[in-house]
């Protein structure tokens, strides 16, 4: 699992400092956000892939074996797909990360002032006068230089931090978990109602995800369940209305 430098979120770093404070501390929503994000996504393409290749499938007048074998291979190749370009695209912020915490060790080693001076005017966009903007700014520095300024001048922190192996697993397990249930639906159901079963189980599950990802969020659920129920409706219809025409 790849970390950034566990030294800039010591124990005494002002963020876990303030929460011993305050054991009462408010939580945000921006604060799910990124494993959110993963699995809201995962699971919604996991339904709506699957259940939409299995419809494609079945309305081309497939035979039940045909058919559970076009969602169990995409149930697994979805989730491998969805695990390799989390991973790749994680890895690539982690390498940026890495790259930007090394040019501010270098700075640090050889323009002090000019890295007070620079965390000094962050605070003072902020809203601090001259003198107490550096008072900070050298006050967090002795403190932990580098820490200071990946946190305020960069943005990271060990919350966001780039974690590709995590994220490729949970991006894996999300798709696979939306995806197991078209494929359940296809077994249960007998082959001449798979598609509308699996249509109607997909369309359903798609809005209670986005209702649920939504409420999880921190946002009204209407707008992204209507949102993304839409769309499932749309792929049914097409891949649907594709099976039909090549079983013809």
């Amino acid at each position: 699992m790849t970390h950034l430098n566990l030294d800039l979120y010591s124990p005494k770093a002002t963020g876990l400092f303030m929460s011993r404070l305050h054991p009462l501390a408010e939580r945000h929503a921006v604060e799910k956000l990124g494993w959110l994000r993963a699995a809201v996504l995962g699971a919604n393409d996991g339904t709506l892939s699957t259940g939409s290749l299995i419809v494609g499938v079945a309305s081309s007048h497939a035979t039940h074996g045909n058919i559970l074998v076009a969602g169990l291979s995409a149930l697994v190749a979805g989730a491998l797909s969805m695990a390799a370009g989390e991973y790749v695209s994680v890895s690539s912020q982690a390498d940026s990360e890495h790259a930007d915490i090394a040019r501010e060790k270098h700075e640090l080693a050889t323009d002090w002032e000019s890295e007070v001076s620079e965390l000094a005017g962050i605070y003072q966009k902020r809203g601090l006068d001259e003198d107490l903007s550096h008072k900070v700014a050298v006050t967090l520095m002795k403190h932990d230089a580098l820490g200071a300024h990946a946190r305020d001048e960069l943005g990271l922190s060990e919350a966001t931090a780039a974690r590709p192996i995590q994220a490729a697993f949970a991006s894996a397990t999300a798709f696979a978990s939306g995806a197991l249930l078209p494929v359940l639906v296809a077994v249960l159901t007998p082959v001449a109602w798979v598609s509308w079963g699996v249509s109607l189980t997909s369309v359903v599950a798609l809005a209670v995800l986005g209702v649920v990802g939504a409420l999880a969020g921190g946002a009204a659920p209407l707008r992204p369940a209507l949102r993304v129920t839409f769309w499932g409706i749309v792929a049914m219809i097409v891949t649907g209305g594709i099976g039909r025409l090549f079983g013809m």
